[in-house]
């Protein structure tokens, strides 16, 4: 027998690797000499870097950026073979690295970003993907762009800092000392958001609270991200607002696109990619995938959903082992996965599920495990051939 674990983290609690030590200790328990294959998942946000790289073989590189408020800050991203690197914008430009009571989106900038793909282009580095969940920023992806060679400019020449505050001022943009390097680039954006850059659904109304954006901090940002549409519509002969994701990441979705010729696709497609995933499903029996919850957001761009879709189109079975399932959860069956175990065995409130995650986790694998083995007795009786 071989199983393939390739679950997510559950937030707060486990993390992918754990996952993959309980599941590997149950399945031997009830199938002695089993081949278990753990695969650290995630969906292009936090822990991508370091899931790519324990599979590929990688490694990470850390260096020095700026963070969101300009302030220094040690950063990273991860490298392996064939040129490739992928980077997290959250791991420069994030909200957890602003302090709440200086969580301001006209102040923040993606400045360290933009740092993060120079170091990797200057590295040699061809083929970069980019995770942009999890910003603290609403500038449009002006700073990262700047961190690359880019200048943005007022009605009187003056070269902007690349905040928040800034779209407003926007009259020029100046390509032209962009690195060569960018021009000779594959970049991947690992995005799961459809938001365009304006308007009700756009960057700034629909991300801008979490980031600090009072109601009038909103209307500014809005007007000012139009104004910085209309400028990128004037220069480059682009409407970034027939972009689907151009709003994620407080515009840097847009950004990344315009000037870098970037596309978007699904975080966990592009980090399955990147692991080589169908390889890996190779002579697999059963494929266990999973997060803390699955509701009706799995069937949209969740590592569940994209394990699934792999799984069925390799023909091997996959089943979720989940913390909870709630409205929606079997939405995930039409997407390769046939069926969801939770690890909650009795009622219970939520701290206290969280506080025994690891001996309730564990319980329900060793319950799936046994499950599985009566189900291949059951399949032995001739009463069923």
């Amino acid at each position: 027998m071989k199983f393939v674990f390739a679950s997510d983290s559950f937030k707060g609690t486990l993390s992918s690797e754990r996952i993959i030590q309980l599941l590997t200790e149950s399945a031997n328990k009830i199938f002695p000499g089993c081949e278990c294959l753990g695969v650290p998942m995630a969906d292009g946000g936090e822990g991508t870097v370091d899931a790519v790289i324990t599979v590929t073989k990688g490694k990470k590189r850390v260096i020095r950026v700026h963070g969101p408020l300009m302030e220094p800050v040690e950063s990273f991203y991860g490298v392996f073979d064939k040129g490739c690197a992928v980077i997290e914008m959250a791991a420069a430009s994030g909200l957890p690295m602003v302090l709440p009571e200086k969580r301001n989106p006209l102040n923040t900038t993606t400045y360290g970003t933009g740092e993060l793909i120079l170091d990797a282009l200057e590295q040699g580095y061809k083929k970069i993907s980019i995770g942009i969940g999890g910003s603290a920023t609403n500038d449009g992806g002006m700073g990262a762009m700047r961190a690359l060679g880019v200048r943005f400019l007022d009605r009187e020449g003056n070269e902007l800092e690349g905040v928040g505050a800034d779209l407003a001022k926007v009259a020029d943009i100046d390509t032209s000392g962009l690195v060569q390097a960018a021009k000779q680039a594959e970049f991947t954006v690992m995005c799961d958001v459809d938001n365009p850059l304006t308007g009700p659904k756009g960057a700034a109304y629909t991300f801008g609270k979490q980031k600090g954006g009072t109601p009038e901090i909103l209307d500014e940002l809005e007007a000012g991200m139009k104004n910085y549409a209309q400028v990128l519509l004037r220069t480059f002969g682009m409407d970034a607002d027939r972009i689907e994701g151009a709003g994620a990441a407080g515009g840097l979705g847009a950004a990344l696109c315009v000037f870098l010729g970037a596309r978007l696709r699904s975080g966990i497609e592009t980090v399955l990619d990147l692991m080589d995933f169908d390889g890996l499903l190779e002579g697999a029996d059963l494929v266990v995938t999973g997060e803390g919850r699955i509701d009706w957001q799995s069937a949209f761009g969740k590592v569940p959903k994209g394990v699934g879709q792999r799984c069925r189109s390799r023909g091997v079975p996959a089943v979720a082992l989940a913390g909870g399932m709630e409205t929606g959860a079997e939405k995930i069956y039409g997407f390769g996965v046939e069926s969801i175990m939770t690890a909650i065995n009795q009622a219970m409130d939520m701290e206290e599920a969280m506080e025994r995650a690891q001996e309730l986790y564990s319980g329900a694998a060793d319950r799936m495990f046994r499950m599985l083995r009566t189900g291949m007795e059951i399949g032995k009786s001739s009463r069923f051939l």
